[in-house]
């Protein structure tokens, strides 16, 4: 929103974003100043000051009013086995980043497992009863029907990674389409002329937008893209190596690998050394999310870096706001609220 010039007599009350815009700082940094945290310089918290006072903003009484009715407690969400979430980085990366966005709050956050229709159907008698003040969702699928139960709910919500690119709910996520393009044009220009991609859960956004990123540097480049390349995963090592198996079958001449995660790559790794092949001298292999375990491989991975733990802190950013000015998840927000984070590509011996 762009702020000019003073407020008409007819004009309503100043709003949150109208103070951001006036400050030259997001929502989410005016949120902090007005409840009091310490995690803002001091120049950025007479900015924010020097807008409320400007404008006349004042901070929603009907909210406030609320307050004891809040419960002091924010849900994070994995609607995925336990088992997937101690084994796969990204999960526990994303927990960091939250609890230390966290740490100057009176917050306390839970964590919930609802990878069951049993542990979903104790989850939606748990949420109906407003045991909390909001909720983060993590690792999505696009007929999951938590985020719908929210927005029908009216509890603020923000999601990891939209369902899709009408996504009402506030979100945060990576540029996976970029991510993508950018391990795909890495290994064209290190003269890899049949890059596979093994695919992460296909019912996720984000790993639609990652084929959509591979397919795209390929035709920049002057390649059709050849479907018998792609062979779906799900983001996990058993998931990899069975597709690294069945891209060897079908096309043994492949001369690379992008994998949608690390955990995918290593299991795709096993796949290729039963096959008697060179890492990288057979076939490159890329990652995705640059974890612990890309360094540790070997040889160590080529991976796409995106940053995880500041992913959760701007989910966390994004839900306190809505919690402070108690905005149901059924109010459909501007683009703005779409948060993607830039990622970068981390060159290792793989590649």
């Amino acid at each position: 929103m762009v702020v000019s010039g003073g407020r008409g007599r007819g004009a309503g009350r100043p709003t949150l974003e109208e103070v951001a815009a006036r400050a030259g700082v997001g929502r989410g940094t005016v949120s902090r100043v007005i409840n009091g945290s310490p995690r803002v310089s001091d120049a950025t918290r007479a900015a924010v000051e020097a807008a409320v006072a400007e404008l006349g903003y004042v901070p929603n009484t009907a909210a406030r009013a609320l307050a004891a009715n809040r419960t002091d407690a924010i849900a994070l969400v994995v609607p995925e086995p336990e088992t997937r979430f101690f084994a796969e980085p990204y999960f526990s990366d994303m927990l960091k980043g939250v609890g230390a966005e966290l740490s100057d709050t009176e917050m306390q956050l839970l964590l919930i497992f609802a990878g069951s229709d049993r542990e979903r159907e104790r989850l939606a008698q748990y949420l109906a009863a407003h045991r909390v003040d909001g909720v983060l969702l993590v690792s999505v699928h696009a007929d999951d029907p938590l985020p719908d139960l929210l927005s029908e709910l009216e509890i603020p919500a923000v999601i990891s990674g939209p369902r899709s690119a009408a996504e009402p709910l506030a979100s945060v996520d990576s540029d996976n389409y970029g991510g993508a393009r950018s391990a795909v044009e890495h290994l064209l220009g290190r003269g890899r002329r049949r890059v596979a991609h093994i695919t992460g859960h296909l019912d996720v956004y984000g790993a639609q937008r990652r084929v959509e990123g591979y397919r795209e540097a390929l035709r920049d480049a002057g390649q059709e893209p050849d479907e018998g390349l792609i062979e779906a995963g799900d983001f996990t090592e058993e998931g990899g190596h069975r597709a690294m198996t069945e891209l060897l079958r079908r096309r043994p001449d492949l001369d690379a690998v992008f994998a949608a995660s690390d955990v995918t790559a290593a299991g795709a790794r096993q796949a290729l050394r039963e096959a008697g092949l060179r890492i990288p001298d057979d076939v490159a292999l890329v990652g995705y999310d640059d974890s612990a375990i890309a360094r540790h491989l070997d040889p160590p991975l080529t991976s796409v870096r995106q940053p995880i733990e500041e992913m959760g802190r701007a989910m966390i950013d994004l839900l306190l706001t809505e919690i402070a000015e108690r905005r149901p998840a059924s109010a459909r927000r501007p683009v703005r609220y779409q948060v993607v984070l830039a990622t970068e590509l981390v060159e290792r011996a793989s590649s």
